[in-house]
């Protein structure tokens, strides 16, 4: 997917379809549709990983594997049982320990995309150190989409970040951007294409700038724009959905931005179809993932004919 940089292009179905999700002959196994290892959650939130990686599923991912922490893996395990589910060290304060960063690493090398980040406590700074170690660790070639407490800040994200250079998906919204990059939340949303543009090319990574028009970015400033979803996707869980889209995807074999303007698409979508089904506000972040294998299926083939 090419793009210019100057005014961002608007994503529309035509330019979806101009650039179609790989596609997967009958016959192919699970392996040929992509591996998705989702590292997510915390005591207080074991859930994210649960909207995580049921939308890298309904994005079309054959095998799905969750990381959490070990005192809720078997409830999660119990939620999803299309997924290998692995317990984790936990912190004392809930969350993952960094010292299962080798493990991690290690199973993230076997996968096609790597999500880590939603629903991780980090009051104590061990999902940072986490993430830090999992990145430096980790033999590249998965994509890496990182979310929420896994997302980096400009003094040290480079480094880390730069053994996956191209790579790397980053799917902040306003608040945690302002963080990245160290300025008030207020200079982000008065500027979200720029702040997505400054940490993109900062950090060689796609950016999705999330809002009620959500912009991609890649590296070198190019940009798109959706402006379809609707005051509905704002609800708890919601980024957790969009984060599971976009690495499915891209454990389907999209690039990271394909997979990236293809997933914001989707989550509007669904939104949009959500709000006329059951109303404008009140529907759940859970229902708008099955929404999403009719729309792809709307915009092309999945199928050779």
């Amino acid at each position: 997917m090419s793009g210019v940089i100057g005014d961002p292009t608007p994503v529309t179905p035509e330019l979806l379809r101009a650039t179609p999700l790989p596609r997967h002959r009958q016959g192919d196994d699970k392996d040929g549709r992509g591996r998705v290892l989702v590292v997510a959650g915390s005591v207080e939130v074991p859930g994210a990983a649960l909207l995580c990686g049921i939308g890298a599923l309904r994005a079309g991912a054959g095998k799905l594997q969750m990381a959490t922490c070990r005192s809720v893996a078997p409830h999660l395990g119990m939620a999803a049982p299309e997924a290998l589910v692995a317990g984790l060290d936990e912190t004392p304060g809930g969350g993952i320990s960094a010292e299962e960063a080798d493990k991690l690493a290690k199973r993230a090398g076997r996968c096609d995309a790597l999500l880590l980040g939603p629903g991780m406590a980090d009051g104590d700074g061990e999902a940072a150190a986490l993430t830090k170690r999992v990145l430096e660790r980790m033999d590249p070639g998965p994509v890496v989409v990182l979310d929420a407490a896994a997302l980096p800040d400009l003094e040290d994200g480079p480094a880390a970040l730069r053994r996956h250079s191209g790579r790397v998906v980053l799917t902040p919204h306003a608040g945690e951007m302002a963080k990245l990059l160290g300025v008030p939340k207020e200079e982000v949303e008065a500027d979200p294409l720029g702040a997505g543009r400054r940490a993109a090319g900062a950090l060689g990574a796609v950016v999705a700038m999330k809002g009620g028009c959500t912009f991609v970015v890649d590296p070198g400033g190019a940009a798109w724009s959706c402006d379809l979803g609707q005051v509905g996707l704002a609800t708890s869980g919601s980024g957790d959905t969009l984060a599971g889209l976009v690495a499915g995807l891209a454990a389907r074999g999209a690039s990271p931005v394909e997979a990236t303007v293809w997933g914001v698409f989707l989550h509007a979508e669904a939104g949009n179809r959500l709000a006329r089904t059951r109303g404008p506000v009140g529907f759940l972040a859970r229902e708008l993932l099955a929404e999403v294998p009719s729309i792809m299926a709307g915009l092309g083939p999945a199928e050779p004919g």
